[in-house]
């Protein structure tokens, strides 16, 4: 059996855990609005076209923002399609499908209230720029008075929709983005469009266009020169990253945690070297808005609406897999201040749906949900004495990846073993943070890695209580099973 150790005390603390963590991603791609949150005529839908269904699984998933509407998509969106009642169908050129803007911003402004999630807006700087922002903005948060706010009144909507947080475009970088731009040419419009923003509203959030991936021939180059140009006008910049299993290389897809903390720790010091050199006093947060497991799908070469595709299925060892991320994100928290799960439904998803049928959690759906229930409070820092593995990708890896948070009701203890097939040992002291017992061992594993759950079966994979963990003299034993994620609380 494997072993490893760690030590949890309140002195170590990495500092209060932003809720914002716990967000998702609608985009207009494949199914993920039609038929995935929106479905006139579903037996389950509500009289505004909202599947019930999927607002149920997207309260219990945790969800507490939600980034609208891409994503690719909306470097080439007219956001004024989507409003009023004449809806333009059009051409989206980014996943080659036709639009109707059946559902616009109105409609997921309503949406997220019904869901209880906060907003995240982004604006459309591949063919668009500032004037089109700022009227996006004005229709949105001004109270009314105005041509644009009495527009929003007149579609039936008399209360601002208050949307804090926008996101200065999409993945500039990447060549193919609608309207891609270089270094400096995005830098110069995301300055001018936050400048305009923040004379309409200095109290918004803005999230900067960081690199859509740590493997980008200009990533580093990218975060330096645009926050070189809109530092003082942002306030976060944004990370991009999707894991998979390659070539039978299940070591290396499971270090993906690892991998994504160094791509963080990577741009915090990007970040902080422009600080350095403009002498500023404050400290550019991250938005790690992008994040998931994504396998390759075919795409769509057809113009069809709402194609299936990148319908991915997951299975328990992109659960576990999942699970490390979160633990990643956790344990950079002092600096990772919101974070997106991409996508909500269907498109690279935790829900999955049928048209006219039924809703069901995917296996990634379960660590999301049991991290964003019990993610509240403080983040302790920990920092594992573990048996490694070497990596194809990323060199050694160490076999536990864990965290853990506390506030004033319990501790609880994030934990995945990567191992394939040993489990582990875990002996934690807490004699700092005085815990006397287990209340609770949660654990998602399966004998069968590739098992997945489907409309069929589709609880076939999901958490499941097991007894043993115990403290005694302020050392807590536990026993994580081989390739599995872990919630461990402690009164």
């Amino acid at each position: 059996m494997l072993r490893a150790s760690f030590t949890l005390d309140p002195a170590f603390s990495i500092g209060q855990l932003d809720r914002r963590l716990f967000g998702s991603f609608v985009e207009h791609l494949g199914r993920c609005v039609y038929s995935g949150i929106y479905e006139p005529g579903h037996p389950r839908a509500d009289a505004r076209g909202f599947r019930t269904d999927v607002l149920e699984l997207t309260r219990e998933l945790g969800v507490t923002t939600v980034r609208y509407p891409g994503g690719n998509f909306v470097s080439g969106y007219r956001w004024e399609d989507g409003v009023g009642p004449r809806r333009p169908t059009r051409l989206d050129p980014a996943w080659r499908s036709i639009e109707t803007n059946a559902f616009g911003l109105g409609e997921f402004a309503a949406w997220a209230r019904e869901a209880g999630v906060e907003p995240m807006m982004a604006v459309n700087l591949g063919t668009r720029g500032v004037q089109e922002a700022c009227d996006l903005l004005e229709y949105a948060n001004h109270p009314g008075g105005t041509a644009l706010s009495d527009l929003r009144i007149e579609h039936g909507d008399a209360e601002p929709y208050g949307i804090r947080m926008w996101c200065l475009g999409n993945e500039m970088d990447g060549p193919w983005q609608t309207g891609h731009k270089s270094a400096a040419e995005y830098g110069s419009l995301a300055q001018q469009t936050a400048h305009a923003m923040r004379m309409i509203d200095p109290n918004l959030e803005l999230v900067l266009c960081g690199s859509s991936n740590h493997e980008m021939p200009t990533f580093a180059a990218w975060e330096s020169t645009v926050l070189e140009a809109a530092y003082d006008e942002v306030d976060y910049i944004s990370l991009h990253a999707y894991y998979r299993e390659e070539d039978g290389d299940p070591a290396t897809f499971l270090a993906a945690g690892s991998a994504m903390e160094d791509f963080i720790q990577d741009v915090v010091a990007t970040c902080d070297h422009v600080r350095a050199k403009r002498k500023a006093r404050k400290r550019i947060m991250l938005s790690f808005d992008e994040w998931n497991v994504w396998y390759a799908g075919p795409g769509n070469d057809t113009w069809e609406q709402a194609p299936r595709i990148l319908e991915n299925v997951y299975n328990l060892t992109d659960a576990v897999a999942v699970g490390s991320m979160l633990i990643g994100l956790l344990r950079q928290s002092d600096r990772v201040r919101a974070a997106s799960l991409a996508q909500l439904v269907n498109v690279i998803a935790p829900i999955f749906t049928e048209p006219g049928g039924p809703a069901w959690r995917q296996t990634i759906f379960h660590p999301f949900a049991q991290a964003a229930r019990y993610g509240r409070g403080e983040v302790l820092r920990v920092e594992p004495v573990s048996p490694v593995s070497e990596t194809k990708g990323y060199g050694e890896a160490a076999l536990l990846h864990a965290t853990a948070v506390r506030d004033d009701e319990r501790t609880t203890v994030f934990a995945v073993n990567r191992s394939l097939t040993e489990p582990m040992e875990l002996r934690i002291d807490v004699r700092g943070i005085e815990a006397t017992r287990v209340v609770g061992h949660e654990v998602l594993a399966d004998a069968d890695r590739f098992a997945t759950n489907t409309r069929e079966h589709p609880d076939r994979v999901r958490p499941y209580a097991v007894t043993g963990a115990a403290i005694d003299g302020g050392r807590l034993t536990a026993v994580l099973p081989p390739l599995s994620w872990n919630v461990l609380h402690l009164s």
